[in-house]
């Protein structure tokens, strides 16, 4: 097994007593004002420093019976050493947060719809509550979030759909209307709304199933009942890909109604009347996931849904 940074790393020959006083030291050039400090006697924080000289091979002092004065080994030592107290100050804070749920790190995947809809909101109102948590992004298309939720590479995701599983929580965050684009200049986007028939025969723009596989699922169907299937012409891996090609005239497409955050020169975005069906918005996490940090987002989640609704 191959050994960890830490056991790779040479043992330090001072601990943190030395490098306090050291930086104290450093801070008065007096070795009486910083025993004072320090409530030590002065040959016992001479000793200290000796011994730090002595682990780190260098000296870091000029003493003389007039004045102290650190030598340049000795304020590289220091510019280090308070970045590395100041860390171990925030060490034991740190870790009372992430206990509480208040820090640490949240790693969150998301998807189109998710990022174009309600998730900024939410992730705007939750970093203004916990703002020490450290929150990274990912984007993937639902099934890889799954993937990488149950690999235990994802904390939580913002998929389409529920994620059908005993270990794993889903919770409804946003929901979505079914939308057609069509190119500005097509003649249906004189209308003010639409129905899904209307666009059969016309040549489609949809994602491609590697990234829009959940989606697909969901509109397939619904062509079907409407008598059509898609004439697919060009797929795109995201949002901005469809988009351009629409507005290119390469063709038209039906997608969720957060598009119109990010609706584009030259896409004309409009209802389906008839569809009654929602894209739904899910967030999922593991419960078998033991981070705090996960709980306090969660837990925050369910929150905001109860006041706000989806």
């Amino acid at each position: 097994m191959a050994k960890s940074t830490v056991e790779t790393l040479p043992a330090l020959r001072f601990d943190v007593r030395h490098i306090r006083a050291f930086l104290i030291v450093a801070e008065e050039l007096h070795f009486g004002k910083a025993a004072e400090r320090l409530f030590t006697s002065q040959p016992a924080l001479s000793r200290m420093i000796r011994a730090l000289e002595q682990g780190t091979e260098v000296a870091l002092l000029e003493r003389s019976t007039r004045r102290v004065r650190l030598t340049s080994a000795g304020e590289a030592f220091a510019a280090e050493c308070r970045l590395a107290y100041g860390h171990l100050l925030r060490a034991k804070p740190a870790a009372m947060d992430a206990a509480a749920g208040r820090g640490g790190q949240l790693r969150v995947g998301y998807m189109d719809f998710a990022i174009n809809g309600r998730l900024p909101t939410l992730l705007r109102e939750y970093r203004s509550l916990y703002p020490d948590v450290s929150v990274e992004m990912e984007y993937n298309p639902s099934a890889r979030q799954c993937l990488a939720l149950l690999e235990g590479r994802l904390d939580v995701g913002f998929v389409i759909g529920e994620f059908p599983s005993q270990k794993v929580r889903s919770l409804l965050v946003d929901q979505n209307e079914y939308v057609a684009l069509l190119p500005d200049t097509h003649p249906l986007s004189a209308q003010a709304s639409l129905q899904l028939a209307d666009l059969a025969g016309e040549p489609f723009v949809i994602g491609t199933e590697s990234a829009f596989g959940a989606f697909r699922r969901l509109l397939f169907p619904l062509c079907h009942n409407a008598d059509f299937f898609p004439n697919i012409v060009q797929q795109a891996s995201n949002t901005s890909g469809i988009m351009g090609m629409i507005a290119a005239g390469v063709g038209v497409s039906v997608y969720a109604s957060c598009v119109r955050n990010a609706v584009r020169t030259g896409v004309a975005v409009r209802p389906l009347s008839d569809i009654a069906d929602r894209i739904p918005t899910c967030a999922i996490w593991s419960t078998e996931n033991p981070s705090e940090t996960l709980r306090g987002f969660t837990e925050f989640l369910v929150g905001h849904i109860r006041e706000h609704g989806v």
